[in-house]
């Protein structure tokens, strides 16, 4: 019975295709213009409250759009969006880095950090608190407005990064740590489904891309606002201030994010009826759907047995054990060159533009370029790779070497640039995408939970052994992304040999999936 099924329904569509293009050759219709009028015809599916639908049935207007009206929307969205994106993603990096930065300013010795793995515990704990928060924040993000659940994280995030200048001992700061990551835990996965639900699957990569290359960038910036509070002769540790005045711009920040963040062509304030529907329609060369409230069990069960997620999730994981070093380590392995706190932190300032700029022009590469992304992806681990072998094999006297090696580490933040517009671009369902999300989050969590405890005490100054493990991971990682690529053209040329071509015609029915829509092709 299901091979009848198939067969009827292959042979459905390959006459529903030649109609079309019979349609198309007689009347001169684009064949956008063919499936907007597909889709404004279809009911909107309100048991799984599927708002696209309405929004398309409602509009009246001229069907087609111009390009110079989708360029127009497009400029007005990038600005309304990816600057409140940018700035919260670069301020998330800053709060959570900034105890790589307190540890030359005294944070370590005041709070009894040097003893043991306590202070690379003070860094892995967050991450398991990611661990923990991410999913969460998902469901309620896919059952709440995104605006509001991304505000009230990010207000009460930085309460919390204040409260850290109270902490008196390790324990009161590893708690602090695990409750900031729990609440940061969101901010990823949101992003991706806001990008997701605004953008072409080419024009992902470059805004996924211009949010998450603020990590590299606020590396830049937050060394020179704790050098000038490092400079502050007050009651309170130089520490406590970094961390007060951080909370304070998080918690001003949120109120921004409540009033201003556009969540989805559904619900943005600021856009015509006009501007809105073409938002909506253009959405359908993704056929992965804009927004849907409904958690569909189906989609789970189909999320966790694609060889896929899985991918997303090791990849990442292998892929951040790298980060470890960079994000936590840098500074420390820089000051043991012999500078002190002030020199310190100014050295590290070309390793934030140095990631900032790999991940910005990783990112922009994947827009230029179609089908280049897991290409993109293995190039950015070369540098990691060769970091790695510096670190373990030139002698400490090699200060240039290794500074330079320290630099360099952190370009697999360009893999991971792309890999979250792989991610949406590769995933339809609107529960689907939600998940692979949180899944590629967990999977990032992790390793920037194993990365730091890679580095003990004992290996000091050199961390021979903890330079071998990243260099393992970040192998494996390439291989694993070989994989993916492999997989992804295997699937694309299975579907074109059984003549199904790309297309659009289910980009907004019932909700479907990657595997469960056939017109559905991979990016690779």
């Amino acid at each position: 019975m299901a091979s009848e099924k198939e067969d009827v329904e292959k042979t459905s569509s390959a006459t529903h295709k030649e109609d079309v293009e019979k349609t198309l050759s007689a009347t001169h219709i684009t064949a956008d213009q063919v499936v907007i009028d597909s889709l404004k015809a279809t009911p909107a599916d309100t048991v799984y409250n599927d708002e696209a639908m309405i929004v398309l049935a409602q509009e009246h207007g001229d069907d087609a759009w111009s390009p110079e009206e989708e360029r127009r929307l497009l400029r007005k969205l990038d600005w309304q969006l990816l600057p409140i994106l940018c700035f919260t993603y670069g301020l998330q990096y800053y709060d959570k880095a900034m105890l790589s930065q307190a540890a030359i300013f005294g944070i370590r010795t005041d709070l009894d950090l040097n003893v043991g793995n306590r202070y690379s515990f003070s860094s892995a704990i967050l991450y398991i608190g990611f661990l923990f928060g991410s999913y969460p924040c998902s469901l309620l993000a896919q059952k709440y407005p995104i605006e509001r659940v991304a505000a009230g994280l990010i207000f009460v995030w930085g309460v919390c990064l204040m409260a850290t200048a109270a902490c008196t001992n390790y324990q009161g700061l590893w708690a602090q740590r695990f409750l900031l990551g729990l609440l940061e835990g969101g901010v990823s996965p949101i992003f991706m489904i806001v990008v997701g639900g605004w953008y072409r699957k080419q024009e992902q990569a470059l805004r996924m891309g211009a949010w998450f290359c603020c990590t590299g960038y606020a590396g830049v910036v937050s060394p020179l606002i704790n050098y000038g509070l490092g400079q502050i002769k007050g009651s309170l540790s130089p520490w406590k201030y970094m961390y007060l005045v951080a909370g304070a711009i998080t918690i001003i920040w949120a109120v921004v994010v409540y009033f201003f963040l556009p969540p989805d062509p559904i619900r943005a304030r600021g856009f015509t009826p006009r501007e809105r529907y073409i938002a909506v329609a253009r959405m359908q060369e993704n056929n992965t759907g804009v927004r849907n409230t409904h958690w569909k069990g189906e989609q789970v069960v189909e999320t966790l047995l694609d060889v896929r997620f899985w991918l997303h999730f090791f990849i990442a994981l292998l892929m951040m054990v790298g980060n470890g070093p960079y994000s936590t380590f840098t500074p420390i392995i820089v000051q043991n060159f012999g500078l002190n706190s002030l020199n310190t932190l100014l050295l590290t300032i070309p390793a934030g533009f140095i990631t900032g700029s790999i991940e910005l022009g990783a990112a922009y590469a994947a827009y230029k370029f179609k089908n280049k992304r897991c290409i993109i992806m293995l190039c950015c681990q070369v540098p990691t790779v060769v970091s790695c072998i510096l670190q373990w094999q030139l002698p400490r006297s090699n200060k240039g070497g290794l500074l330079f090696a320290a630099y360099i580490i952190a370009s697999l933040g360009g893999t991971y640039a792309v890999l979250l517009g792989v991610v949406m671009a590769n995933s339809a369902g609107y529960t689907k995408r939600t998940l692979n999300a949180a899944g590629l989050f967990i999977g990032y969590c992790v390793g920037n939970l194993i990365g730091p405890l890679l580095f003990k005490p004992q290996d000091a100054p050199a961390y021979a052994p903890a330079f071998i493990g990243v260099l393992a991971t970040a192998l494996a990682t390439m291989a694993l992304i070989a994989i993916y690529w492999y997989l992804a053209v295997r699937d694309n040329n299975i579907r074109d040999e059984a003549g199904i071509p790309e297309g659009f015609d289910h980009a907004y029915e019932d909700d479907r999936t990657d595997r469960k829509n056939p017109q559905f092709r991979y990016t690779t």
